[in-house]
């Protein structure tokens, strides 16, 4: 399953259902978040895999606790908000603020309901890669290229199949600082994609894609 099926199949809809049903989100917004949150949460986690220690730790944790079965049980989603929150944590440290008011400001999903919503996805998100991991057979030092190729491989899947709006958002998202790099993924996907840094390509960034979708 390629990060594309991932955001466009069951797992997300059953995310973007109970998001709808807890906080009274459009579930399309929920699922545009989801769309630009998960490369997010992957390329913090491939940034922190270049360090050792961080490898080590992240190898750890999806042998332990992220085996994919969440991928197939839509009950763990709700259940595992608690231990998401703490997942979000460690990903974005210090940026966890900055990264949760960026993205409350440019899907309108307000400041208190984004950080519940991504504490549902983080879970999902971690069964993922621990079911890419598995499929791939790679340990800590196989990481960073593991997390890396899933990024590259749906940036080229949602750039040659623009077909709806979801794809179109997947497309920028992924596009939006793969090529040039500053390091920080908060500046690469947020700065480029979401209104900032001036990348004359993204005509609008996020917000133009989500006024299609919201009719805004």
């Amino acid at each position: 399953m390629s990060l594309i099926d991932l955001l466009t199949g069951n797992t997300s809809s059953q995310v973007a259902e109970q998001a709808e049903n807890k906080f009274g989100i459009n579930r399309n917004q929920v699922i545009a978040l989801l769309a630009v949150a998960t490369p997010l949460i992957i390329s913090y986690l491939r940034n922190k895999s270049q360090d050792a220690k961080e490898a080590e730790a992240l190898n750890n944790a999806l042998d332990k606790d992220h085996n994919g079965s969440i991928l197939n049980d839509p009950s763990q989603i709700e259940a595992r908000q608690a231990e998401g929150g703490s997942i979000l944590d460690h990903i974005f440290g210090g940026q966890k603020s900055t990264v949760e008011n960026q993205l409350s400001q440019n899907t309108g999903i307000s400041i208190d309901k984004i950080g519940p919503i991504l504490a549902m996805l983080a879970p999902v998100v971690m069964g993922y890669i621990g079911q890419q991991k598995q499929q791939s057979n790679v340990g800590a030092g196989g990481l960073g290229d593991l997390l890396g190729g899933i990024l590259g491989n749906a940036s080229s899947q949602a750039q040659t199949q623009q077909s709806n709006p979801l794809n179109d958002i997947l497309g920028s998202v992924l596009g939006g600082g793969q090529s040039q790099s500053s390091g920080n993924p908060l500046n690469d996907i947020l700065g480029s994609v979401l209104g900032g840094g001036g990348n004359q390509q993204q005509q609008g960034g996020l917000g133009g894609i989500l006024g299609n979708i919201f009719g805004k």
